[in-house]
């Protein structure tokens, strides 16, 4: 059996995890002995009895990491001589933890600050718990409940999540309608009795906790909960999550997401349930002691697995106080998790790659979805003999640059290189300075387009890195690459950001529509190799294959794999490869992710493409039309639309116009609408049109079509989706010339202008628009479409004035300009 689940074993034992419930670590010293995790000394009910099974596995399981005798005092003795920056550093390693998710409900003394732990972990998130702010506010200084509700909010923005401890105080019914009177009248009851107050009082926390539900769901955080097993202070019978039906059933709450922790335990059986009925519940099994033998820790995941989607369901370590819980939770959960999938395999429930993405799931991708972390992968990796190595990982301390990386609007790739010891000094939290006057720079020429109104004089740009972009370059020894933000200043995000265009529109998306965009880009490229011919140097293609051609992928093959493995380090999913239609042409198809984060990878797979490329010889180019006699190259975009996890593109039962839901035919249709003035961000250079022609498959005329691929816009009914139904559509006017993030938001905002105004989609076509006289020709150039755009005011009101003046000038200029051809020079 280990050999046919080799690949999920693997799966299960390697991915980087992201954390999403810990504890603080506390600082060498402290009077909380390491013997407390391991006894009932702290007096935690739920801590490892000494001679338990946990306890005597939890031992031995440390001994092995640190090589010494499995004996409390050895490892003890260990502990002291190595010191904590050395044991937490060597567990979190062996972890493999790529976030932590970190709460501050602690009462231990000499807890870490925050920044404190990025010393051991590459991320480190904080969320805040409610009971905790309220009582340090009102010992500390009290004006009353309004303050604290102030301050909630003032933090709301710094952090990913809340979090409650009512089950272990007062109990999970929790009373939806309590008032501000009973609330104040609980407190002044609270303050009689003691001070520093610790909050008990039912109505109290109850105004406390569904006021604090409002504000997540207001800056839509995920609030999570203790229930089942925790503290002596409350009967178990109150720790229920069905309790939670009155919240969970509460109209000022179905937009909420709430994270039933520690698995429910004992009523694992009972929040899977939960989480299969309500959109809003999902599923944390944290074990980081754990409490359980193996077996147990097994039912429990079996059971919470019997009803729950494996999408609402996520790992974390429940690390707690000692750098060691969190080892333990890693290791047995890794364990755990390929136990319970491998018997469903066995069972049928799964097959094998379906356990594989469910590991990535549970271990990784879940957390980051509900917590929008955006945390890549930061295996250090190295590339020897065309393949990536993660024995050959360096440390931290041999990067000697940091790549600084960004994508302006003409679509180029630019990045300034920092010495490592400065950008961890000072660029990594102050940035670097950037003349404004380059966000207005063509793609031919260094200098701001006229009509930008950008001049040297103006405001300088502050570049300021997205941690969680971070990446080791895996072609590149001793390098990092890492995506910026362009902020004011002052310090806000700057209108002509294309990474803050997109945020902006997809938060219009959520706020009024509590709709998120999925997508997904297929990357058709040139390999081009160098060739001598009378005494000239000439690029040609790579090779004379066609479509599909097995003699084709052989001879790239080194190159391609090599390239899947840097993509797959960065935490880049590669669904599927091939060579395309035109001599020396490539495909390489990336996963569907939030919107947000696939602009960013499809940033990086370009730069991963074209430097494996380089490194071997090639160039890789992603130009529309590189040959007027070839085939074109595009960079479809498949998009879905999502509601509480679920696919709210495809159809129903209640409402099905042509396989879509009504949310998803007024989004598509405001995409229709707007499609020319689309076209401006997707297909932004002169080259984009002599791509776009009929009989092409690039989608000529304005029109739409289920699986029709000469239709610019494509309904997809993929394998798995009845045939009644679509599960996402694509846009084919989509080109590598393109700057993603703002191609994405054009589309974004056209969908939100479709689901205002409620727009209407026409009859699909079902035959090629090429041969109907009825359909319109899309933009036959550059310049119509830029036309388009400039009487189209909505994306002038989401997108920002700034922003859509300055494409609409730099648009222009390419189109009149002699230069623009050497465009080729800078898209390679």
């Amino acid at each position: 059996m280990d050999a046919k689940y080799a690949d999920l074993r693997r799966a299960a034992e390697e991915t980087a995890v992201v954390d999403a419930h810990a504890h603080d670590l506390v600082a060498a010293g402290s009077t909380l002995p390491f013997i407390g995790c391991f006894s009932e000394a702290d007096g935690d009910a739920l801590a490892l009895a000494p001679h338990s099974l946990p306890f005597k596995r939890s031992l031995r399981d440390i001994a092995a990491l640190y090589d010494c005798d499995p004996s409390l005092e050895k490892v003890e003795e260990f502990r002291r001589a190595q010191g904590l920056s050395s044991i937490t550093s060597k567990c979190f390693q062996a972890a493999n933890i790529s976030a932590l998710v970190v709460d501050d409900v602690s009462t231990l003394d000499k807890t870490l600050e925050l920044e404190s732990h990025k010393a051991f972990a590459p991320k480190v998130y904080r969320v805040v718990g409610i009971e905790t702010l309220a009582e340090t506010i009102i010992n500390e200084v009290w004006h009353g409940v309004l303050t604290w509700f102030r301050s909630l909010n003032e933090v709301a923005n710094k952090i990913v999540g809340l979090k409650s401890m009512a089950a272990h105080r007062s109990g999970l019914e929790i009373d939806p309608s309590v008032s501000k009177v009973d609330a104040e009248d609980g407190l002044r009851k609270e303050l009689a009795t003691r001070r520093p107050l610790r909050i008990t009082n039912k109505n109290l926390f109850d105004y406390i906790f569904i006021h604090s539900l409002e504000i997540a769901v207001e800056f839509h955080l995920p609030m999570q909960i203790h229930t089942g097993f925790g503290d002596r202070e409350l009967g178990l019978r109150h720790c229920t999550p069905f309790h939670l039906r009155a919240v969970l059933e509460d109209k000022r709450f179905v937009k909420c997401q709430i994270v039933l922790l520690n698995a429910s335990y004992p009523f694992s059986r009972e929040g899977s349930y939960l989480a299969s009925v309500y959109s809003q519940v999902y599923l944390d099994f944290g074990f980081a002691f754990p409490k359980l033998s193996v077996q147990g820790i097994t039912s429990s995941l079996k059971e919470l697995l019997e009803r729950a989607p494996i999408k609402k369901v996520m790992f974390s370590t429940d690390g707690y106080a000692f750098p060691e819980t969190y080892y333990l939770g890693a290791k047995w959960a890794r364990d755990v998790v390929y136990r319970v999938l491998s018997a469903a395999c066995e069972d049928g429930d799964l097959t094998i790659q379906e356990a594989i993405e469910a590991v990535e799931d549970i271990f990784r991708r879940n957390a980051l979805h509900l917590y929008k972390l955006n945390v890549f992968h930061e295996k250090t990796t190295s590339i020897d003999d065309n393949t990536i190595s993660s024995s050959s990982c360096l440390g931290k301390d041999d990067v000697i640059l940091v790549r600084m990386v960004w994508n302006d609007a003409s679509g180029q790739h630019r990045c300034r290189a920092l010495p490592a010891e400065r950008f961890y000094g000072i660029a990594r939290n102050k940035g670097v300075g950037l003349g404004i006057a380059a966000v207005g720079f063509t793609s031919f020429r260094d200098a701001p387009a006229v009509g930008t109104n950008l001049t040297c004089a103006g405001e300088e740009i502050r570049l300021v890195a997205d941690m969680s972009t971070l990446l080791r370059i895996p072609w590149s020894r001793n390098e990092e690459m890492v995506m910026v933000d362009m902020l004011t200043g002052s310090g806000e995000a700057s209108e002509y950001c294309p990474r803050n265009a997109l945020r902006k529109v997809t938060k219009v998306l959520l706020d009024e529509f509590n709709v998120t965009v999925k997508a997904g880009f297929e990357n058709e490229f040139y390999l081009l190799r160098k060739s001598f011919s009378e005494g000239h140097e000439h690029w040609v293609p790579y090779d004379n294959s066609s479509y599909c051609s097995t003699s084709a992928f052989d001879g790239a093959s080194f190159m391609l794999k090599e390239a899947h493995s840097c993509l797959k380090a960065a935490g880049i999913v590669v669904e599927q490869m091939h060579a395309e239609g035109g001599n020396g042409q490539f495909e390489i198809a990336l996963k569907y992710v939030l919107c947000t984060l696939a602009a960013d990878n499809q940033i990086y797979a370009r730069e991963i493409i074209k430097s494996i490329a380089r490194k071997h010889g090639v160039i890789a180019t992603f130009l529309p039309k590189p040959d007027l006699n070839e085939l074109g190259s595009g960079c479809h975009v498949h998009l879905s639309l999502w509601k509480n996890d679920q696919n709210v593109f495809m159809g129903s039962n209640k409402y099905n116009y042509h396989g879509m839901s009504n949310t998803g035919e007024r989004f598509l249709a405001g995409v229709y609408h707007h499609l020319p003035s689309i076209l401006a961000f997707t297909a932004p250079h002169p080259h984009s049109y002599d791509r776009i022609q009929p009989n092409t498959f690039t989608g000529a005329y304005l029109c739409w079509g289920k699986e029709n691929r000469e239709a610019p816009l494509r309904t997809s009914c993929p394998p798995g989706v009845p045939p009644d139904f679509v599960s996402n559509f694509e846009i084919r006017s989509f080109d590598g010339c393109a700057n993603p993030h703002l191609g994405l938001a054009a589309i974004v905002n056209a969908g939100i202008d479709g689901l205002r105004r409620g727009l209407k989609l026409p009859p699909p076509t079902e035959l090629n628009p090429a041969d109907c006289a009825s359909h319109e020709r899309l933009p036959h150039d550059l310049l119509g479409s830029v036309e388009a755009l400039a009487a189209d005011k909505i994306f002038h009101e989401l997108m920002g004035d700034k922003l859509v003046t300055s494409v609409i000038a730099m648009r222009k200029v390419i189109t009149t300009s002699r230069h623009a051809l050497q465009y080729t020079v800078f898209i390679c």
